[in-house]
């Protein structure tokens, strides 16, 4: 295996590992489990495994676990994933299925995203933004009971080694 193959491969790696920390903590009493798992299939069902080690094309699944170990509830709850780089959101693999996406973490929208492109003869038209370029998934919780816990799930892929090597520029 190359140098840069490796190196690239430890940067997904990196990416994948990143993702726990930066769900640990919530606001106030609400706390965060983050769970990361490889997809496999094992005799044509599907296994979740450690996702320790995953690969170009691997399908990962995230789980965030948000409980209020208070004794209020908790009001107006978004539950938000990071979609680190070297990642992509594969669609309607999230539940709840109703969830926003984001390309830059602050301005969320529904699923799929879209934006205002010009083409050649300079007309305008709304295109879906890449996959690729989803930076962050966010669900409206709403109201947490106090001792309550709820559950947001996605499905991710480890991108192809040149779109990591690209998008890590």
């Amino acid at each position: 295996m190359s140098q840069h193959l490796k190196r690239t491969i430890a940067i997904v790696i990196v990416a994948v590992a990143a993702f726990a920390p930066a769900l640990a903590f919530a606001d106030g009493d609400v706390r965060v489990a983050l769970v990361s798992q490889r997809v496999t299939l094992v005799k044509g069902k599907e296994v979740l495994v450690s996702a320790e080690k995953a690969r170009p094309g691997d399908v990962i699944e995230y789980r965030a676990v948000y409980r209020n170990d208070g004794s209020a509830p908790v009001r107006e709850l978004d539950a938000t994933l990071p979609v680190p780089n070297g990642l992509e959101y594969l669609p309607k693999t999230a539940a709840p299925a109703v969830v926003l996406a984001s390309t830059d973490g602050r301005t969320f929208a529904t699923v799929p995203l879209v934006r205002k492109t010009r083409t050649a003869d300079g007309r305008e038209v709304v295109r879906e933004v890449p996959l690729s370029e989803y930076r962050a998934l966010r669900w409206s919780i709403g109201t947490l009971a106090a001792k309550e816990a709820r559950t947001v799930r996605a499905r991710m892929r480890v991108a192809p080694l040149a779109s990591v090597a690209v998008n890590a520029r």
